[in-house]
């Protein structure tokens, strides 16, 4: 069984841009653009229990600003066992974390991305 503890370089680059881009965003009140920079950073995360659990984290209080309930609790429910499953390498890839999709539904990754996973 393979464990996921710590981030490649490059990756952990292109996560932080995606967070950068986000509060960048938010600031600037551009809600959708700032959600969809985080969905980039969880489907970058995701593999890494730190990242995907800090998406997960910022997905919560993004759902509380938004007084969005239904994320709220579902953001709730995967910072519980996002983080593990991680750990142990057994999350959908390409998923963009938010409650608008089921949490264990693999989802296609958007090409560049997917360039980013196959650079070592």
């Amino acid at each position: 069984m393979k464990f996921n503890t710590k981030i490649p370089k490059h990756l952990k680059q292109a996560y932080n841009e995606e967070l950068k881009q986000y509060s960048t965003c938010l600031e600037n009140k551009q809600y959708g653009s700032a959600w969809y920079h985080l969905e980039r950073s969880h489907i970058i995360g995701q593999s890494y229990p730190i990242e995907h659990t800090y998406s997960h984290w910022l997905m919560l209080k993004f759902g509380v600003m938004d007084k969005n309930t239904k994320e709220v609790f579902g953001q709730i429910l995967r910072l519980i066992v996002g983080g593990w499953k991680s750990f142990i390498n057994h999350i959908p890839l390409g998923n963009t974390g938010g409650t608008n999709v089921p949490p264990l539904r693999p989802m296609p990754i958007p090409d560049d991305i997917k360039e980013l996973f196959n650079t070592k």
